[in-house]
């Protein structure tokens, strides 16, 4: 259970070798030893960041989770409850893509949508399911900027997001009052594996800084956040730019 002053007790990370994932994991291990349940393929990272995170004072359980297997978050949610009650579900896998192949590939796509969105939209639900029953809990959703308006360069991962970003978003309405809560993070450009080689961009940002929003705005009772705070103003911005104008932008 979370604690009076707001520190969480179990913490499962789904997607749980992700840079943001650990980085989260991390942060709220300063404040307390935790049950941490790392969801991920069984791969050498997995096994890797179990060893760090338990090194710095978690508990930690493993399960498998597939993005790509329709059967997989059912499974997932069902091991990593058997334990105990999970306090924070961090939802945080996902693939950028390659938008000059994902404009010609069908299957590339068709894979992506399956990551990004499906995979999601079906673990928020499950996942909900079982913390309306143990009556307390927050999801947190890992959504993105790139959401918030599709942009030429990136324009199917950009639509993943925001299918996802809504998905989520609804979710927290249909959950109000039954004790279970859902915050949608929604983080600019990350330094992290996922964007290494790329550019930065603009109020690019941090895993850490990501990881101490999450934990801001789960103990605030937030329903979302950006990353960097700006990107709130500046995607509005875009938002209302004239189609235009904005088919112009070099984004």
């Amino acid at each position: 259970m979370i604690d009076a002053l707001g520190s969480v007790g179990s913490l499962l990370l789904v997607g749980g070798t992700s840079d943001i994932a650990v980085a989260t994991a991390r942060r709220y291990l300063q404040e307390r030893p935790l049950r941490v349940v790392l969801a991920a393929r069984d791969t050498e990272r997995r096994s890797a960041v179990a060893g760090q995170l338990r090194a710095a004072g978690a508990t930690v359980e493993v399960v498998d989770f597939d993005a790509e297997d329709r059967e997989s978050p059912e499974r997932m949610v069902a091991e990593a409850t058997a334990g105990g009650d999970v306090d924070v579900a961090l939802v945080a896998f996902g693939l950028l893509g390659e938008q000059e192949q994902l404009a010609h590939d069908p299957d590339a796509v068709a894979a992506l949508a399956q990551v990004n969105y499906v995979a999601a939209v079906v673990v928020g639900t499950v996942l909900a399911e079982r913390m309306r029953a143990q009556g307390h809990g927050t999801i947190v959703a890992l959504s993105s900027v790139a959401g918030e308006r599709a942009r030429a360069s990136n324009y199917v991962y950009g639509s993943t997001k925001a299918g996802m970003d809504a998905f989520y978003t609804g979710l927290a309405d249909s959950v109000a009052g039954s004790g279970v809560s859902v915050l949608v993070v929604r983080p600019g450009f990350v330094r992290s594996k996922m964007t290494e080689g790329l550019p930065a961009a603009p109020l690019a940002t941090t895993p850490e800084a990501v990881a101490e929003a999450v934990v801001a705005g789960v103990r605030k009772g937030r329903h979302t956040v950006w990353v960097p705070g700006a990107m709130r103003w500046v995607m509005s911005g875009l938002r209302h730019t004239p189609r235009a104008l904005f088919r112009r932008l070099p984004l």
